[in-house]
């Protein structure tokens, strides 16, 4: 797959974005300076980045627990994102909704969510209000192997079926939910079959391997944009840390994880693909690496002196009025 220069350098610059605000996450909470319950991302960039360079603005995205790949890719602010973890009033949710949600309404970003298949129901109803204003928008939810195994989410693509709604659900298969390996979880060996029985088409992708994901998802895009109702990307991938921070992975294989960040990293990917087409030099890339890596470190600096919210603010922004679109 060709795309333009530009394209490609922000689709690594995306990946990579996400890379490193979860690995520096990671150390920032392991020496006590972000506190909370915290699922990361690293390893599943590819999905989040090759969905969401087929979205606009105006698209609606709906996230998981595993939520700052999703956001970031949507193009949320690091800076903002950084001080939403670190609890300050200046994060995106003024420090309120933390890790497990995130949200910015202005970019199209529903929010992360703390229940397990809380987004797909979520992602119909803005598909379905999407459908009524006739705007050419579309709605994507994004769910784990173990969010497809509930009722809310069969009860979703059902009604996104009846409803015939422009909706995407993007199932990100990495083999475990929380802990248990899809080989005891699920009741079917065949994930993509299963959601293709709700009577749409569900296009796959290596979740590893970003020009393989922005394929998929756009066919997917496309076609519930087209007015066709709704359809699903299937992503086979592996996260290269714990069900949260500090989850020893004891249910791991010996070296199932030195495997995965060896042969299923996308950054390697994406790398290898450059190296072999020509299209963007090492030189690039590394550069792209470098302002990365000074965007984190200055998102940790701010946000680490960011102000926290104060108690007469506790009560501030229960009740939002957005307006009519």
């Amino acid at each position: 797959m060709s795309l333009p220069k530009e394209k490609l350098l922000r689709a690594y610059r995306q990946m990579k974005t996400i890379r490193e605000f979860e690995e520096r996450t990671h150390a920032e909470i392991m020496n006590g300076q972000i506190a909370g319950f915290t699922h990361l991302y690293t390893g599943q960039e590819a999905n989040a980045v090759g969905v969401c360079e087929n979205l606009s603005n105006e698209d609606t995205i709906i996230s998981t627990h595993r939520g700052h790949g999703h956001v970031i890719a949507k193009g949320a602010d690091v800076i903002p994102m950084m001080k939403e973890l670190f609890g300050s009033s200046e994060g995106l949710c003024k420090g309120k909704g933390g890790s497990m949600h995130v949200a910015d309404i202005e970019k199209g970003i529903l929010g992360a969510n703390g229940i397990v298949a809380g987004g797909p129901p979520i992602s119909v109803g803005a598909a379905l209000a999407q459908k009524i204003r006739k705007n050419n928008r579309v709605a994507i939810s994004f769910s784990g192997d173990g969010s497809v195994n509930q009722g809310t989410c069969f009860e979703a693509m059902n009604l996104a079926v009846v409803l015939k709604v422009p909706a995407v659900f993007v199932i990100e298969n990495n083999y475990y939910s929380e802990h248990t390996n899809i080989e005891y979880a699920v009741g079917c060996d065949d994930l993509k079959a299963r959601t293709e029985s709700f009577g749409f088409p569900v296009f796959v992708a290596d979740g590893a391997d970003f020009f393989s994901v922005y394929e998929a998802a756009g066919k997917a895009i496309d076609h519930a944009r087209s007015g066709s109702g709704p359809a699903g990307v299937f992503a086979e991938t592996g996260r290269f840390h714990g069900h949260f921070v500090g989850d020893p992975q004891h249910y791991r294989a010996d070296g199932e994880l030195d495997d995965l960040r060896e042969n299923s990293c996308c950054l390697k990917n994406f790398r290898a693909s450059m190296a072999k087409s020509g299209e963007l030099s090492q030189e690039e890339l590394d550069a792209i690496d470098a302002e990365v890596m000074a965007l984190i470190e200055q998102s940790v600096t701010e946000a680490k002196g960011a102000p926290r919210p104060l108690p007469e603010q506790v009560t501030e922004d229960v009740y939002i009025n957005y307006g009519a679109a």
